[in-house]
C-alpha cells in the first residue's frame, strides 16, 4: 500500500518523465514548422539513437539536410552521454554544430551549459532524445520544452527499439507518465 507520501514523490516523478511533445516518428519528423508553433527558438539534441544509432559514427545524408533546415529556425547543440569525445565530434562536425560529451544525463549540468552558450530563455529551447529516464528527465528537470522521438534506425532497419527503452516505457506507463 502506498503511502500519501511515497505517492507524492511518484506523481512528482511521473511529471519529470512526461514529454511535453512526443514524435510518432525519429528525429526527421520534427519540422521547422513545428517548432515555429511552440515557440522553440534553440535545440538541445541527444546524439546516441536520436541522430544516429549507437555504434555509428556517421549520419546519413537525411539527417544532415534535416539539420540545415532545424539551423535555418534554432541554435542547435548536440549533448550526449557518450564519452567517446572523438566519436561526438566527428558527428557534430559533420552537421556543423557545437557539441558537449560526457553529460551524464539526467544531470543538469551540461544541459545548463548549451542552455547559457545558446542565449535563449529557457522557455524557447526544446530537449529532443530517444529516451524517458535521460534525455525527457535531463530537460524537465532543467524547465525545458521536451521532445520524445523514436530512435534512428540503422541504415538496413525500418525501424528500432532497444529494451532498455521498452523498459524504461513500461515503468513510465506504470506511473501515470501518458506516451
Amino acid at each position: 500500500m502506498l503511502t500519501f507520501g511515497a505517492y507524492g514523490f511518484f506523481m512528482s516523478f511521473s511529471r519529470l518523465l512526461q514529454p511535453d511533445l512526443v514524435l510518432d516518428g525519429n528525429v526527421l519528423s520534427l519540422s521547422p514548422e513545428l517548432l515555429t508553433h511552440h515557440g522553440i527558438k534553440g535545440l538541445i539534441l541527444d546524439v546516441d539513437d536520436t541522430l544516429v544509432p549507437l555504434r555509428q559514427a556517421e549520419t546519413n545524408p537525411d539527417v544532415a539536410r534535416w539539420m540545415n533546415q532545424i539551423k535555418a529556425e534554432a541554435s542547435v547543440w548536440l549533448v550526449s552521454n557518450n564519452m567517446n569525445a572523438q566519436r561526438i565530434s566527428r558527428i557534430a562536425d559533420l552537421l556543423q554544430v557545437p557539441y558537449l560529451t560526457s553529460a551524464g544525463k539526467p544531470s543538469r549540468r551540461k544541459l545548463k551549459l548549451a542552455l547559457a552558450a545558446m542565449n535563449l530563455p529557457v522557455n524557447q529551447v526544446a530537449m529532443v532524445g530517444d529516451r524517458l529516464f535521460t534525455d525527457v528527465l535531463a530537460g524537465n528537470r532543467v524547465g525545458l520544452f521536451t521532445i520524445l522521438v523514436n530512435p534512428m534506425p540503422g541504415l538496413n532497419e525500418i525501424a528500432r527499439t532497444s529494451p532498455v527503452r521498452t523498459l524504461e516505457v513500461i515503468i513510465s506507463h506504470y506511473l501515470g507518465v501518458t506516451l
